[in-house]
């Protein structure tokens, strides 16, 4: 049986410790214990602690090694059915190069998850980028113990959590507000022309970037458009695996297509090499993309940003919220609340020159 000992604290109030021992004989099998504010707690404890204890094979499996965070990571990366984004793998590779990893995962309580992330932060982090692992490693922690029995705590994370963001350790993402001028489309409109005219062969990168800002799609959307999902007849079509926090893998959407993404579409040819609109790979135009930024001294931009001017401009138009969210895909209308100061202005594109280019071959 166990015994409760009441002990007086330095403040003068009384604690109650909880203590379970187990003997075979002579042979110290297992102790174990636990203090509370009040007798009764530490009583209820007891016979839960003890009928656990009590159950067969309870006290062989305590002697058992204790599965560690790394072994809950690898867990998580070999059963998820869930395909992990390129950060994420990337993250959940790099926290498996750090100490926290090697403990055993029922002593991690959350002043080492804390301390792990001063050490990211230490390394020179930013706050931003600390919040990222924090949030990857939490997905672990969440579900390693139902999961698997890998008595990570989840609530620890939840604490660390807090403690970081009061600490400022961690932070959300900056929303980038960098919008292209006219003039530096033109100059990347001008430069990729005249690398088609130089090399027919090389990727249609002006009709690519149009694209890009009249659809809002991001980089890796674009690449898996296919010719079977064009609804032509409708102005619309489907976009597969589209980037959403829970899910990205068959978070298959439909979105509606602007008059100048279709045009941009319509221009492409329809050759044998597979079934995709666009068949090139997002490694060769974000490079490519990146390498003419530097060449015409366009300081940072990137490709992503041409989402953020095709939406701006959905709103400069006078769409509403649901009105762009058709065409931009967000789930959640509140994504799009950071728009809500824009005016309408009008489309800066309306004499673009540029579009008209795009129906054409950019070859020629």
């Amino acid at each position: 049986m166990g015994s409760i000992l009441a002990r007086k604290r330095a403040d003068g109030t009384v604690g109650y410790l909880a203590q379970i021992v187990r003997k075979r004989g002579k042979e110290f099998l297992h102790r174990e214990t636990k203090t509370f504010d009040k007798k009764r707690e530490a009583a209820a404890w007891l016979r839960f602690r003890e009928a656990e204890l009590d159950k067969p094979g309870a006290l062989e499996e305590l002697k058992k090694p204790s599965a560690t965070l790394a072994d809950a990571i690898d867990k998580y990366t070999s059963e998820s059915k869930k395909e992990a984004g390129k950060t994420k793998a990337q993250v959940l590779r790099s926290i498996k190069e750090y100490d926290i990893v090697d403990m055993d995962a029922p002593t991690i309580k959350s002043e080492h998850i804390v301390a792990f992330a001063q050490e990211l932060l230490a390394g020179g982090r930013q706050p931003q980028t600390v919040g990222n692992y924090m949030s990857h490693l939490s997905s672990i922690f969440k579900i390693a113990r139902p999961a698997w029995g890998i008595k990570l705590d989840h609530q620890a994370m939840k604490d660390a959590h807090v403690v970081l963001r009061d600490l400022g350790v961690t932070a959300k993402s900056k929303q980038r507000d960098r919008r292209p001028t006219l003039a530096e489309l033109d100059l990347l409109m001008q430069h990729f022309s005249d690398v088609r005219k130089r090399r027919p062969k090389s990727n249609p990168m002006a009709r690519i970037i149009a694209f890009a800002i009249f659809s809002t799609r991001r980089q890796e959307e674009i690449t898996k458009l296919a010719w079977a999902d064009l609804d032509e007849a409708h102005n619309r079509i489907l976009v597969r695996d589209m980037k959403h926090p829970g899910q990205k893998v068959g978070n298959d959407v439909w979105v509606e297509l602007v008059p100048e993404a279709l045009a941009i579409i319509k221009a492409m040819p329809k050759t044998n090499s597979g079934e995709r609109i666009f068949p090139y790979s997002t490694d060769a135009i974000c490079m490519a993309f990146s390498r003419a930024c530097k060449f015409l001294g366009i300081v940072d931009l990137h490709f992503h940003d041409l989402r953020h001017e095709g939406v701006s401009r959905l709103f400069e138009m006078g769409r509403t919220i649901p009105q762009a969210a058709s065409v931009s895909g967000h789930r959640s209308w509140q994504s799009l609340q950071r728009y809500s100061h824009i005016r309408e202005t009008g489309d800066k594109f309306a004499d673009w020159p540029w579009l008209e280019r795009c129906r054409q071959e950019m070859s020629g």
